[in-house]
């Protein structure tokens, strides 16, 4: 098999993995439907979080900060491997952010792809490189005192979250505007596209709704300027920002598959570099970077006259730089800067205490091993069939920037589902049975909140209006939230006969479907807080808080 084969089998498998990445997160989705008459544990078919379990950064980050490995995880030690062997093959034959900016590169200026003297310079090894080591020394610091926060750059994590959360929620959007615009009107053809919208939609998207999420601006702006990049600088992410390309980088540096040059051989074309996908110095006169390398083997493709062979136990060791161009000193400042914003985050006043809109999936451990597992995949969103979970901004601090939260008036809490524990890939949010999920006689139910009723607001109590929907929304059995007849005056002098409810907090497990449900348009007459919650022994109603009956 000639270089060129070799070249074309990699395209081929970046493009099969590209499209796997994208069927599979496709599928991460409830597609059926919910029965109100009886309980079902409902599982997905594919296993959609396959790629983050071969994610070796988010491994490696969360054996770190939470000092254990899950065990879904483990299957990235075959990457780390690999790596070993081959070096950072990852990066240009797998890694689906890889393939995604390598193709929006493409997308250069026709002027600068015809001369071709910017691409040239462009990949030819610059100083940023070198930021991305910092960035996981930096997120290793952090992660020391127990503060995941790598997940925000992690490539995998990265991609899910943008594609999920903001590009196919936006795609679907898109389908149903067109096809209400073509049935809407009787032109020639009009219908034909509606009917095509509405294929696409539900055959291979499969939302049958629009699904919008939380912040989904700052997500869809992080990921416009990673692509928006590439114009300038191939694969600007991979080289200088992605901490996995790094922690590979440093990894490969043990590789004994590597490049050998014969700069005798050489006539100083520059082919090798206008290809070159990892800026790794393939020209003549420099050395060749180990760590920048993503084994793309187009500079071997492209030389005419053999001048760059790939090879086991390569012999020019001379030209061959095997550690990142970083220093010492800079590597003990990003580390410390790393557990110096840790310490500074959890040193907020907020953080010393239960915030009541920090709504957890069901399942969730408890906030600081949390912030340990959770690596912002997105996962958990996007699978939520009642578009109850969304990306947080600031209700978590900027630590928790993009974590999940329950946000009870978009969405509540299906008493059946306990699909955001399926795809979480690093137990963050453990995998529910049904039974642990609505409790038994012998399991207690999950909770993740309880109901409170703002008489002010509510309209039997402060309106003299009659309203029962909370009450007939609450799924629980029996039902958490009950009611009291009474008759009470209008404005009019007229006697009225209302129902009042009050919520049982022995029965309520915080789903949210009362405030989902309230009639009252803006600020829900009934809200859920996250009092009460199973994850914490220290969040409980103050009747209930030790500390309160120590003063008592």
């Amino acid at each position: 098999m000639t270089i060129q084969h070799v070249r074309n089998v990699r395209r081929t498998v970046q493009a099969v993995v590209l499209i796997l990445f994208l069927v599979l997160l496709i599928k991460t989705e409830f597609a059926g439907t919910f029965s109100a008459d009886a309980l079902k544990d409902y599982r997905l078919a594919y296993p959609v979080k396959i790629f983050l379990q071969f994610d070796p950064l988010a491994s490696f980050m969360t054996a770190i900060s939470s000092l254990t490995l899950f065990s879904g995880l483990l299957f990235s030690l075959i990457i780390i491997v690999l790596t070993i062997f081959f070096g950072r093959f990852f990066c240009g034959w797998i890694c689906p952010m890889g393939t995604v900016n390598q193709l929006c590169s493409t997308f250069k200026s026709e002027r600068r792809s015809r001369l071709g003297k910017n691409l040239i310079k462009s990949n030819q090894y610059h100083w940023y490189q070198k930021i991305k080591y910092y960035i996981l020394i930096f997120f290793i610091g952090s992660a020391i005192l127990g503060l995941m926060i790598a997940g925000i750059f992690d490539p995998i994590s990265l991609l899910i979250r943008s594609l999920g959360l903001v590009v196919l929620p936006i795609l679907s959007g898109f389908l149903d505007f067109v096809a209400d615009f073509s049935f809407d009107n009787n032109f020639p053809g009009d219908a034909t596209l509606g009917f095509i919208s509405e294929w696409i939609k539900e055959n291979i998207l499969i939302s049958h709704s629009v699904i919008s999420y939380n912040t989904i601006f700052s997500l869809g702006i992080f990921f416009l300027l990673i692509l928006a990049a590439n114009r300038w600088f191939t694969r600007f992410w991979c080289r200088g920002l992605c901490p996995l390309g790094a922690f590979l980088g440093l990894i490969s540096r043990w590789s004994i598959f590597g490049m050998e040059k014969h700069e005798d051989q050489c006539d100083l074309c520059n082919k090798c570099l206008k290809y070159c996908q990892g800026a790794d110095g393939p020209e003549a006169g420099v050395p060749w970077r180990k760590s920048e390398c993503h084994v793309c083997l187009n500079c071997q493709a492209v030389c005419d006259r053999g001048a760059i062979k790939f090879k086991f136990f390569p012999k020019s060791e001379e030209r061959i730089e095997t550690r990142p161009n970083i220093t010492r000193r800079k590597v003990i400042g990003a580390g410390a800067l790393g557990v110096g914003a840790a310490l500074l985050f959890r040193a907020q006043p907020a953080s010393a205490k239960p915030n009541d809109k920090l709504i957890r999936p069901p399942g969730s451990t408890k906030e600081d091993l949390f912030a340990a597992r959770c690596i912002r995949c997105g996962e958990c969103m996007k699978v939520c069939p009642t578009n109850a979970i969304h990306p947080t901004f600031l209700e978590a601090g900027w630590e928790g920037i993009w974590s999940p939260i329950l946000i009870m008036r978009i969405g509540y809490c299906e008493p059946s589902c306990t699909l955001c524990g399926q795809v979480c890939p690093t137990g963050a949010i453990k995998e529910l049975t049904l039974e642990e999920k609505v409790g038994s006689d012998e399991v207690p139910a999950n909770v993740i909140g309880t109901a409170f009723v703002d008489q002010g607001r509510c309209l039997p109590w402060a309106m003299a209006t009659p309203c029962v929907v909370c009450e007939e929304w609450c799924p629980t059995s029996p039902k958490a939230i009950y009611t009291e007849k009474t008759t009470v005056k209008n404005r009019k002098g007229e006697m009225i006969e209302v129902q009042r409810p009050y919520v049982d907090p022995q029965l309520c497990t915080g789903c949210g479907a009362c405030e989902y449900a309230c009639p009252v348009a803006d600020k829900a007459a009934i809200r859920v807080t996250s009092v009460g919650e199973s994850r914490s022994r220290e969040n409980r109603i103050i009747l209930e808080n030790t500390r309160g009956s120590s003063r008592s």
